[in-house]
């Protein structure tokens, strides 16, 4: 008997803190990259006196957003100590520093540990690291703005193994540095590491080992690679600068490939599925609406972006849901609803992008699913409660969470994805990292 009420008592207190603890944000775009935030207890309305900031705590640069698991926010950044951060578009600025991830408590923002390592950039906007680490399993997968991959022990930071991409498969850096989040499923880390034939290659995740390398391209390109599963069997979706691919997740076996070539070689959002179509977009109005075979292994292309169809997306993956595309397109920097079938455009606004009636080119805004709305974070700095649906944008609250720290075109930005768990939302600029609680009223 006092077996049993011990057993539930574990149970109940693991139930407990698992309910005060709230789900984690372990990865870029969240669990399975949905952009969907499933927390229960979430506010519906921004309160007139605006939204309650829980902590500030200092961090270096990064373009790179926070991952949130364990009750613990991970986060990378860059502290230089010699060169002058410049963004020259088409030139690779140089600096001396140390790249580094910090990890931090979510309840107070107590800085747990931190891992550091001496990192020289030779990279156009060379504002730190891009990419969100990959927390799973009680490790920390982290990769650098120049190659570094690092794997560290999520509780004290230790390095478990770490692997130098350029050096491992003879290439260089991007120009706009290493920024396709690497993914893991199963034992296998998937990265994009560049080279001649090693374009993409699948690691053991447990000790950095190589399993399996595969795909040539001229460059490496900054889209993360992507997991679809159809009829029950999983792909793995390879967009480079080039084409757009699908693999055996097992062996990088080539499936299918479909030329798609952005400008710049700046392939850099995500790949969105829904059913068996696959879409995908990027700058110089490249789009396109694909339809996957399963049984054939094959895609067919349903339709090509036009000049005033589709969206085309740059640092921001768009979302996709029911029979609508929802994202900020390039050219114009308008929040984009167009029709999923046909890529028909059926309204467009600036107001959670700009903010003004003037075309800001790459203009940035972030979007998270909660429940039948939405959330966005601006490049501006704030974060926004809508609702999108094939009828229009209706904004529902604004709050000015921070102040845009990094420049594009002369504008000020700030182009973080940020993390939600712990009922909160956790965002950085090249400042501070940011706790911003949105638990509704009890």
């Amino acid at each position: 008997m006092r077996f049993v009420l011990f057993t539930l008592l574990c149970f109940c207190l693991c139930l407990l803190d698992s309910i005060a603890r709230g789900d984690d944000w372990p990865e870029w775009m969240g669990p399975d990259r949905a952009s969907e935030w499933r927390e229960e207890g979430i506010l519906k309305t921004f309160p007139e006196e605006g939204l309650p900031i829980k902590w500030r705590k200092p961090v270096g640069l990064g373009y790179s957003g926070p991952a949130v698991a364990g009750g613990k926010v991970f986060v990378m950044d860059y502290v230089p100590r010699s060169g002058t951060v410049t963004n020259n578009p088409g030139g690779r600025a140089q600096l001396e520093g140390d790249e580094r991830v910090l990890c931090f408590d979510a309840a107070d923002g107590r800085l747990v540990w931190e891992y550091a390592y001496d990192r020289p950039y030779r990279l156009s906007y060379p504002s730190g690291p891009r990419c969100t680490t990959t927390v799973e399993k009680g490790r920390v997968y982290a990769l650098g703005a120049e190659g570094t991959l690092s794997c560290l022990d999520a509780e004290n930071g230790k390095l478990i193994w770490q692997r130098e991409l350029t050096e491992d498969y003879g290439t260089t850096s991007p120009i706009w540095g290493y920024a396709a989040h690497p993914l893991i499923d199963g034992d296998l880390l998937y990265t994009l590491a560049g080279g001649e034939g090693s374009l993409v290659v699948a690691l053991d995740k447990n000790t950095g080992k190589e399993v399996w390398r595969s795909l040539s391209a001229r460059s490496q390109g900054y889209c993360p690679p992507t997991m679809i599963t159809l009829a029950g069997k999983k792909q793995l979706v390879i967009w480079h600068p080039e084409s757009i691919n699908g693999l055996d997740p097992a062996t990088g076996k080539l499936k299918w490939s479909v030329p798609l070539e952005p400008d710049y070689d700046m392939s850099i959002a995500a790949p969105r599925l829904i059913e068996n179509k696959l879409f995908a977009s990027g700058i110089g109005q490249v789009g396109v609406l694909l339809e996957l075979d399963p049984a054939k292994e094959t895609a067919e292309v349903l339709w090509r972006g036009k000049a005033k169809n589709a969206l085309y997306s740059v640092n921001a993956t768009p979302f996709v849901e029911d029979r609508m595309i929802y994202g900020v397109d390039c050219q114009s920097g308008a929040l984009v609803g167009a029709q999923l079938a046909d890529g028909k455009r059926l309204w467009s606004t600036n107001a959670p992008t700009s903010g003004t009636e003037r075309r800001e080119r790459q203009a940035t805004a972030f979007l998270i699913k909660h429940q039948d709305r939405f959330f966005l974070f601006s490049e501006t700095g704030d974060l926004i409660l809508a609702r999108l649906s094939p009828d229009g944008y209706d904004e529902l609250g604004r709050f000015h969470v921070l102040e845009p720290t990094g420049e594009c075109f002369g504008r000020a930005v700030v182009w973080n994805h940020p993390a939600f768990a712990e009922r909160c939302m956790f965002v950085r600029n090249d400042k501070e990292l940011v706790c911003v609680d949105l638990a509704e009223s009890p």
